[in-house]
């Protein structure tokens, strides 16, 4: 177990803590900024979401770096993305903070190109982020953090970014699942 794995599965295991802040129901009170309140519990969840998002560039990193890609960080790094980032939009839905529909189509998506992912592994192909991929990521991630921040600090000034990184995200999410497919559909045709 290289540097790297250990890194993804601590990833991976801060998504249930995450969880727990998020879903049970105890009160550690909340922060009041004017009109805005955000509970210490989402705060705790935001900044372990935080760290736990930026281990995902920094353990490829390291196993790239270092000659440390192994078959299991192959498999471990794009499952902990895809139970991080599902956990907390699940989380979300249950918080009303997001709409059932924006979380299956994100979810569907991921789960549609890590299929994609593993036919090419059986290819012998890898298929490597796009930069859609990685634009996709990082307007998710915003998303999250500003969905968990009740819309903090854009509430100050009435503007709806949440609900505009919302969108941002659902269409970066479904065009670069298109631009996946299209760019790897010889994949689905091989015999």
């Amino acid at each position: 177990m290289n540097l790297p794995n250990k890194i993804t599965l601590a990833r991976i295991f801060l998504v249930p803590i995450i969880m727990v802040f998020l879903l049970v129901k105890w009160d550690m009170g909340s922060l009041h900024l004017g009109d805005i309140s955000i509970t210490y519990n989402q705060i705790i969840a935001v900044l372990i979401f935080i760290i736990a998002a930026s281990t995902d560039g920094l353990d490829g990193y390291i196993a790239r770096k270092n000659k440390l890609v192994t078959n299991l960080g192959k498999l471990l790094d794009p499952l902990a993305d895809k139970l991080l980032v599902s956990a907390v939009l699940i989380s979300l839905v249950e918080m009303d903070k997001l709409s059932a529909i924006v979380a299956i189509l994100i979810v569907s998506r991921e789960f549609a190109v890590t299929g994609l992912r593993q036919i090419a592994l059986l290819d012998g192909t890898v298929v490597a982020a796009s930069k859609w991929g990685k634009w996709k990521t990082a307007i998710q991630i915003t998303m999250i953090i500003v969905l968990l921040l009740n819309n903090f600090p854009f509430e100050y000034i009435s503007f709806p970014f949440d609900v505009v990184v919302t969108w941002i995200a659902a269409l970066i999410t479904v065009y670069s699942g298109i631009d996946y497919f299209m760019k790897n559909k010889t994949l689905l045709t091989a015999k």
